[in-house]
C-alpha cells in the first residue's frame, strides 16, 4: 500500500465497517509484529491474531466509523470517531479516540481509547 498514513488509515476503516469484514484484507493494512490495544481490554500482537480479532468480534458488528476528527503528524494518526455497532437488534455509539503509528505504509500500533463503563451501560441498556 503507498498510500499516505492519514489515507490508510481511513481506507482501514472502511474496510473495517461492514457486517463481515474479510479477515484477509484486514490482515494487509498491518505489519506482521503490529499491536492492537483498546485501552481498558487486553492488548493483542500480531498480524494475524488482529484480523482474527476484527473479523470475528462474536455478537458486535461494525454498524459504522464516524470519524469526527482526523490529524496525522509524520506516521502518526489521531483520530476522534464514534464507533458503532450492532449486538442484539440494538446499536450502540461509543466515543472513541484512536492513535495509529504506521511503519513502511503499514499500521504497526493502533491503540484506542473508551469509557469502558459507558459501553458496559450501553450494553445494558441502562
Amino acid at each position: 500500500m503507498s498510500r499516505e498514513p492519514g489515507e490508510t488509515v481511513t481506507s482501514f476503516l472502511r474496510e473495517f465497517d461492514v457486517a463481515h469484514p474479510d479477515r484477509g484484507r484486514l490482515a494487509a493494512y498491518f505489519t506482521e509484529d503490529a499491536f492492537y490495544h483498546n485501552i481498558p481490554l487486553e492488548p493483542i500482537t500480531g498480524r494475524e491474531a488482529i484480523a482474527a480479532f476484527l473479523a470475528n468480534m462474536g455478537p458486535f458488528q461494525p454498524a459504522g466509523f464516524e470519524v469526527k476528527r482526523q490529524a496525522v503528524s509524520g506516521n502518526v494518526v489521531m483520530n476522534e470517531r464514534v464507533d458503532s455497532f450492532t449486538v442484539g437488534g440494538r446499536t450502540i455509539e461509543l466515543p472513541v479516540m484512536g492513535v495509529f503509528e504506521l511503519r513502511d505504509g503499514l499500521i504497526a500500533s493502533w491503540r484506542d481509547y473508551f469509557d469502558l463503563a459507558m459501553f458496559q451501560k450501553a450494553l445494558t441498556g441502562g
